[in-house]
């Protein structure tokens, strides 16, 4: 008798499991409604983050971890979605206060967290310095003395956080994160900040620059909805869930492995 139980509890366990993720959670109408009040998932897209997106430039096809997220969301609450793209993370969060956005992808941070409710980070991303050969500059820790002038994108994760941290070096705030190391290089400041794939990216299109070791920060990548929606508490927590299914499952890694990510992880 005890062995028909067990095999009973196995067979009913395994059957649970193997029912599709997506299959496992829903939202409730009325939270559906608030979150898309337009019928279309409106979504943003931020371009200042190669980690997270690129746009094709000849096509201006969009792909990256968080367009993969966005349609197997959209798949998940059958609605149509619409991908917004912007060149900066704070052009994103406009987007929210404004109403045109329904959903964004962005860093975790506090000051932002006045207006967006977020899930659980999806994927964490380090913040670097990039100095040129020349520069007595060695650690992180050598970089907020009263000489250092940091130039970094308006508006950006980085960009906050430093805001709040730095006690002695000034910030040059640049227009967006892809315009950081064009200005660096016409002679703004002697620190460049921001993600570590782009700074790495655009050093290609000049010499005598280099990294300096390790990371000041740890980015932690989320999704963001507007506070001020109805029902914008299950919304969010319906979002949570789809993120702890989407790492649990190998989802995000296997994005990231598809759109060749280095230098990032998938949340824990």
């Amino acid at each position: 008798m005890k062995y028909l139980i067990a095999l009973t509890f196995l067979c009913l366990s395994q059957s649970i499991s193997s029912q599709p993720l997506s299959a496992m959670k829903t939202i409730d109408p009325a939270s559906l409604k608030s979150f898309a009040p337009t019928g279309t998932l409106r979504i943003a897209i931020n371009l200042g983050n190669p980690v997270l997106a690129n746009e094709d430039a000849s096509t201006k096809q969009l792909s990256g971890v968080t367009i993969d997220i966005a349609n197997d969301i959209g798949k998940r609450v059958n609605l149509p979605v619409k991908l917004i793209p912007f060149k900066t993370a704070a052009a994103t969060v406009d987007g929210v206060k404004s109403g045109e956005i329904d959903m964004v992808f962005v860093a975790i941070d506090p000051v932002r967290g006045a207006d967006i409710s977020y899930t659980p980070a999806y994927i964490q991303i380090e913040g670097a310095y990039m100095v040129k050969t020349t520069s007595a500059l060695k650690n992180n820790e050598d970089v907020d003395v009263a000489s250092s002038e940091i130039v970094v994108g308006k508006g950006s994760a980085y960009d906050l956080f430093l805001t709040r941290e730095i006690k002695n070096a000034k910030l040059l705030r640049a227009t967006s994160s892809q315009t950081v190391i064009d200005d660096f290089m016409a002679g703004n400041g002697n620190v460049a900040a921001g993600v570590k794939q782009q700074l790495e990216s655009d050093a290609k299109r000049y010499q005598g620059l280099r990294m300096l070791p390790g990371r000041f920060m740890v980015i932690n990548q989320a999704i963001g909805i507007p506070k001020s929606r109805e029902n914008a508490e299950n919304t969010s927590a319906y979002l949570s869930d789809v993120i702890t299914q989407l790492k649990q499952s190998g989802f995000i890694a296997q994005s990231m492995q598809r759109h060749n990510i280095q230098g990032a992880k998938v949340a824990e």
